[in-house]
């Protein structure tokens, strides 16, 4: 299954080499990376979307699509560590099933991490507007700056969502700067979200009503098709929270002994913080239930949308934790503990920034190495002379991701992410198996165990839930694609360094890290 032209491993790893980035990254660093950009989108921003969808069934929805993670994240694992090189699932492609799809998965992961990334600064938006400004400074931000239009999903009133505007701007000039400095000021933000995330699950468990889980899964466990509703519907949203280890993916040209520390980064990450998920999720919904707003039909409203909006400033529905756009610091308030509820507010304003940063890096790191390859103009991939970082696809990347921030809801742009994600994900596990077959002795560092199982498991689930996203996102991934197909048609297929013969290739007697192979 190969479509255009393929690009060989060993050509890769020596573009890699000619021209690269500094490997400055180890494997405890890149568990940061990934704990850092997992653990926050679901949680402190995500779990009104998910109760919305499913209510209770939200702790399912973990559930599931951790499983589906779980297989991906193998995948990812060998693949990684076997190509140690930035561009994640876009590199793997072009290294296995041609340019031609290579261009559609860089295009979706594109997708993925700027609409990802807007996503999370417009969760951090409603912990800045309802902790830090209105608690702290008894602030209320006028509505027409603290969300999109109404006609978007966003607030009543709503014009722009300034705060996510500006942090977007803050976060996108960091990396800029340079990763290194990116990555300790991670490291720190890191130990503040999981230390505020355990104080959350030891006030909220213990005080937990089973009777707030009943009924269980009030929208069933499927929706539908394209109905983004029930236990399946918020996993497929909820799955946006867990590509933390594909951004680590990307770093892996950064890494040091990238055959060892990738895999121990990837997998890592994902099983320290399916806990923290699960746990939260419980208490939550155990204190103040998390039964969600139903519709015409018993169907709950759409996440997101301009009908639910209209409902949450109702009332009798005002407090509910659907209707929260801080949802955390808000449950720990209403059940008491104000002062705590307060300084988890500041945890997640002070931390989310770190989620938009790994999420802007991997996207930066997707166009860098496109444009190395000459599918985009290579003035994209021009390293700043000081601060050693790709500073101009760094810029744009942050001017995209501010203008979604401004204007749509935090459900809406991470169910629109999901459709690049999943897709993404598929791609690489197609990709795993048929380097089992075309590359049979290359040496890995790391096998995917009972692959004949993993990989059309991955598969599956990829196209499970992406057929349970609501219709308006799964469509975005279509037509994001046909766009990306005439940018590759008109400037990537005639500019290709592969096309055009430019492909530099490893001395192997000289290369001990290669292993021969036919």
């Amino acid at each position: 299954m190969k479509f255009g032209r393929v690009k060989p491993l060993d050509a890769i790893l020596a573009t890699a080499k000619a021209k690269s980035l500094e490997p400055t990254l180890g494997w405890f660093q890149l568990t940061l990376f990934g704990i850092g950009c997992v653990i926050g989108t679901g949680i402190f921003v995500l779990t009104s979307a998910g109760a919305q969808k499913a209510g209770p069934g939200l702790m399912l929805a973990f559930a599931i699509a951790g499983l589906i993670c779980i297989v991906a994240a193998l995948c990812y694992a060998e693949i990684a560590a076997m190509i140690p090189v930035a561009g994640s699932a876009y590199t793997y492609t072009y290294s296995v099933m041609g340019e031609l799809l290579a261009w559609t998965v860089g295009w979706a992961l594109v997708l993925e991490y700027a609409v990802a990334a807007s996503a999370v600064a417009v969760g951090w938006s409603g912990y800045f507007s309802g902790t830090i400004l209105n608690q702290f400074f008894g602030i209320q931000l006028p509505a027409w700056l603290a969300g999109g239009p109404l006609a978007l999903g966003g607030v009543p009133g709503g014009l722009i969502n300034l705060p996510a505007v500006v942090i977007a701007g803050l976060v996108t000039w960091l990396l800029m700067i340079g990763t290194n400095e990116s990555a300790k000021v991670n490291a720190v933000l890191v130990a503040i979200k999981v230390t505020a995330l355990t104080v959350f699950i030891v006030l909220t468990l213990p005080a937990s009503e089973m009777a707030n889980f009943n009924p269980f899964l009030p929208a069933g466990v499927f929706g539908g098709f394209g109905s983004g509703v029930g236990a399946v519907g918020a996993a497929a949203t909820i799955f946006f929270a867990y590509v933390g280890f594909d951004a680590v993916s990307t770093a892996a040209e950064e890494t040091k002994d990238p055959q060892r520390n990738v895999p121990i980064g990837l997998i890592g990450s994902l099983g320290f913080c399916t806990v923290f998920y699960i746990l939260v999720a419980a208490g939550a919904i155990g204190t103040i239930g998390g039964q969600p707003i139903m519709g015409p039909g018993g169907v709950p409203f759409p996440a997101g949308s301009e009908a639910l909006a209209q409902q949450c400033v109702l009332p009798q529905y005002s407090e509910m934790l659907v209707c929260s756009n801080e949802a955390l610091a808000h449950v720990l308030r209403m059940i008491g503990f104000s002062t705590v509820g307060n300084l988890l507010g500041i945890a997640a304003f002070v931390a989310l920034p770190s989620v938009i940063l790994i999420l802007l890096f991997g996207q930066t790191r997707i166009f860098f190495v496109m444009s190395r390859d000459g599918l985009l103009p290579e003035s994209l991939s021009k390293i700043h002379p000081k601060w050693k970082t790709p500073y101009i696809v760094t810029a744009i990347t942050g001017a995209v991701v501010a203008f979604a921030a401004a204007f749509l809801p935090v459900g809406q742009l991470a169910d629109i992410a999901n459709a690049g994600t999943l897709y993404a994900f598929m791609m690489v596990a197609i990709a795993v198996m048929m380097l089992r077959k075309t590359e049979a002795t290359r040496e890995r560092k790391f096998r995917v165990p009972a692959l004949w199982f993993v990989g059309p498991a991955t598969i599956a689930g990829c196209i499970f839930l992406f057929a349970n996203l609501p219709f308006e996102a799964m469509i975005v991934l279509p037509a994001w694609g046909a766009i990306g197909l005439v940018i590759y048609y008109l400037y990537g297929y005639k500019s290709s360094h592969l096309g055009k013969g430019i492909v530099t290739v490893v001395d192997l007697d000289n290369d001990p890290a290669h292993t021969p192979h036919p």
